[in-house]
């Protein structure tokens, strides 16, 4: 149990790991740290190794014992003292914060510190994020605030310079793939290894991938993409029902358009200087700008449409 409540149990990440160790074992811990690096390596289990160390009533070096009631209660999910923010519809709403700031006024209720987790904080409302703002510059005693974030999203500078950022990376696709099939034994090791290499050495997001049959979406996509539809008079009809599974997605559509960035890089990567170099380009633009407007809750089918219009022209629009 106490290997499971240990820096052992992350995989890779070894600054983060040093860093935090050697925090904790000084007991001077800022009041808020920012973990930014991709979706699904490890950030959220970081926080909670980190909040487990920090209450529990035994620890050794590190680690919770994971045996003390404390430590079974994080472990249930029940621990009064660990609060987790999480995004609800993909946004963070300005009065989940203001209902989380007021309750940090109050002390713990049974341990030292209390920790507070807010994942994804990049999904905030500019209003949430004004209003988190204010904690941050001012927070209350016996408070750790631990924010995550995908590395490659904006976050207002102001709350960056208020949080200790700790960088996360992907893993090397080998450590990435043992870590998948650790976690599931029944996916052999050639699917493990290409899911690895699809999620970018993300073992979060590649179970996620193999479990909502995600890569199946991808490669219809990128078989739509590489065909040649010029010569085609119906050719806007595979166009407009690919973009309509797409959006039918709905909150996992982002995971297939990160699949299709890793496509869109690897085409600019093979791309020779000239016109086709300036057309990969804008290709990955189109990504950027279809993002963007997922995050304002743009229309995800006509979203999806311009979208797959542009990565499928030889020449993007996107200006």
């Amino acid at each position: 149990m106490r290997d499971n409540l240990s820096f052992v149990a992350l995989a890779g990440q070894e600054k983060v790991k040093a860093l935090l160790s050697r925090s904790l074992a000084s007991g001077r811990m800022p009041h808020a740290y920012l973990f930014r690096g991709p979706d699904g390596v490890g950030k959220k289990l970081t926080a909670l190794l980190t909040a487990a160390r920090l209450n529990c009533l035994a620890p050794e070096g590190s680690s919770g014992c994971g045996a003390c009631s404390s430590c079974k209660k994080l472990v249930s999910g029940n621990h009064p003292d660990v609060v987790v923010v999480s995004p609800e519809n993909g946004t963070i709403k300005i009065d989940r914060i203001r209902e989380l700031c007021r309750s940090l006024s109050y002390p713990p209720y049974e341990s030292e510190m209390r920790i507070v987790i807010i994942e994804d904080v990049h999904t905030m409302t500019p209003q949430a994020a004004n209003s988190l703002l204010k904690t941050l510059e001012e927070p209350p005693e016996k408070n750790l605030l631990i924010l995550t974030a995908e590395s490659s999203r904006e976050l207002l500078p102001t709350i960056v310079s208020r949080c200790q950022a700790l960088t996360f990376y992907g893993l090397p696709v080998e450590d990435c793939r043992r870590v998948i099939e650790h976690k599931q034994p029944e996916i052999g090791q050639e699917e493990a290894r290409l899911l690895a290499e699809m999620a970018g050495g993300s073992p979060g997001t590649a179970l996620v991938l193999q479990q909502k049959e995600l890569l199946g979406h991808y490669r219809s996509i990128v078989a739509l993409l590489e065909t040649d539809l010029s010569a085609d008079q119906d050719a806007i009809t595979p166009v407009l029902e690919t973009a309509a599974r797409l959006a039918a997605l709905k909150e996992d559509m982002p995971l297939v358009l990160g699949l299709l960035r890793i496509w869109a890089r690897d085409q600019l990567a093979a791309a020779e200087q000239g016109a086709d170099f300036e057309s990969q380009k804008l290709k990955l633009l189109a990504l950027d700008r279809a993002e963007r407007q997922l995050d304002r809750n743009c229309n995800r089918t006509l979203v999806s449409e311009v979208l797959l219009f542009n990565l499928q022209s030889p020449v993007a629009e996107v200006p």
